[in-house]
């Protein structure tokens, strides 16, 4: 086991404990395939622990004036700041990102922490004005209930404090279960949000296996909603079960953005641009740039260019000094890269840069540059949600458009020109909750992110993040004279 690991435990009704289950399972550092601790997991009993104890967390929390959750929320953002080093170093050790990355990831945490704990004083109603005399109609926001919460790996921080900090500026109580291959950075910064005197049974932290953890939170009455951040495939299941109970739904699942550079765009800045997001967690990233349209009168400098920042990239232990690029989360990672590759290769593309793994220790696998992917290939249909980048030619904007319409997931998309009208254009007709013209920055605390499709519904961040923890209650008052 790893000494500067966070300690593995499970918070139920504000206390730390392994749980009664007596199970745990071992959670492996991606770069070394080594040991870092056991995680307990929790029985049935210790997930109706943690139940009952959002259902008495809740009625404490939504009572609590909107201002003094600030006060709590604020001394949990000054904890996280004051542990930063060290919770992106667990963050590290679990994905295996670079540290820079890492530290990046516990900044923009502690950002969307601090703007949803003041725009939580801000989830104001509304006076209508009345058809009757002696009459007043008000419009009110309360918060929803006791929230679930199902957290994807590749971001073990954001993933889990846009959920829990949403949550938590509206009112509401909340049981998130971070994935059990990232526990320690989830369980970091909920040690903060106890040590800043957040009440007993608002935050619970639990971790079992996915499906079993899941069917028995979502079969109960308690929750009021659920929010989930990961494949199609499992939120789908997660909105059937939600039926059951009519829990309102967030769901953020999967991404496959075009990165479509016309002939006028600045080729060298759209490809540096390319490379530094592509690459960005090893590609494990439901934003990342997917599928590389370009121009046909600019591939051939467009690839050039790609080719020579990715030279650049230096792979390692996301600990190394030097390293700009980790490993995968998981050997299951390695095993879809070589597959896409493949059936890529095989349909026509060629290897421009990569394309093998990296070493035989760790779940390294090389920046990979293809060209002359074919629109069949399995990379240009399916998410990859890894390090290589597939480019194909087009000519017509219309074309194009339609290409990059073509799957069913519409998360993000990025379009490099210098036509305004061009990029109004593609704005208004990219399927895709997300656009970025001439840059790739989708995301920040203040702003909206989620998809359309099969991307999901709903929002993070903004006021639709924190709107979506609210219901709407109409107040219609007639006084005597």
């Amino acid at each position: 086991m790893t000494a500067d690991y966070e300690r593995l435990q499970m918070l139920i009704d504000g206390e730390w404990t392994s749980g009664s289950a007596n199970a745990a399972i071992a959670v492996e550092n991606p770069a070394t395939e080594e040991k870092l601790g056991d995680l307990p997991l929790a029985s049935i009993a210790d997930l109706d622990r943690a139940l009952e104890a959002s259902a008495k967390g809740f009625e404490v929390w939504k009572k609590t004036p909107a201002f003094e959750r600030q006060v709590v929320m604020e001394r949990a953002a000054r904890l996280l700041e004051s542990r930063r080093e060290q919770i992106a170093r667990t963050c590290t050790l679990e994905i295996g990102k670079p540290m820079r990355e890492s530290l990046q990831e516990i900044d923009f945490v502690v950002g969307i922490l601090r703007w949803y704990a003041e725009e939580g004083k801000r989830g104001y109603g509304r006076i209508v004005p009345s058809r009757t005399p002696n009459t007043r109609t008000s419009v009110m926001k309360e918060p929803v209930g006791p929230v679930l919460a199902f957290a994807a790996w590749n971001f073990p921080g954001v993933n889990v404090i846009r959920k829990v900090a949403g949550a938590l500026g509206a009112g509401c109580s909340i049981i998130v279960k971070p994935s059990e291959e990232t526990p320690g950075t989830a369980i970091a910064i909920a040690r903060c949000f106890q040590e800043a005197g957040l009440p007993a049974g608002v935050l619970n932290v639990v971790f079992g296996d996915p499906a079993k953890v899941s069917s028995h939170l979502m079969a109960s009455k308690i929750p009021k909603k659920v929010t989930f951040t990961g494949s199609v495939p499992v939120g789908i299941i997660l909105q059937k079960q939600a039926a059951d109970t009519l829990k309102r739904c967030t769901m953020e699942l999967g991404g496959h953005a075009p990165f479509i550079v016309f002939d006028d765009a600045d080729v060298e800045a759209a490809a540096q641009l390319g490379v530094a997001f592509k690459y960005r967690n090893s590609g494990q990233v439901c934003t990342s740039a997917s599928r590389f349209f370009v121009h046909s009168r600019v591939h051939d400098q467009f690839v050039d260019a790609f080719k020579k920042n990715i030279d650049k990239i230096v792979v390692g232990d996301g600990l190394a000094a030097d390293t700009t690029m980790g490993p995968l989360a998981a050997k299951r990672r390695i095993d879809v890269m070589e597959r896409m590759v493949s059936d890529a290769t095989q349909r026509g593309a060629s290897v421009v840069a990569g394309g093998s793994r990296v070493g035989n220790r760790g779940w390294f696998y090389a920046p990979t540059l293809l060209d002359g992917v074919s629109d069949e290939a399995t990379i240009m249909r399916e998410e990859q949600f890894g390090p290589v980048a597939p480019v194909a030619t087009f000519d017509d904007l219309d074309e194009v458009v339609a290409r990059a319409n073509s799957v069913d997931v519409g998360l993000a998309a990025y379009v490099f020109t210098k036509n305004g009208g061009r990029a109004e254009q593609m704005s208004q007709r990219l399927e895709t909750g997300l656009v970025g013209i001439n840059g790739m920055m989708v995301s920040l605390p203040e702003t909206p992110f989620g998809g359309v499709n099969h991307s999901g519904y709903g929002s993070e961040g903004g006021i639709e993040g924190l709107e979506a923890f609210m219901r709407t209650k109409l107040v219609a008052e007639t006084r005597s004279l």
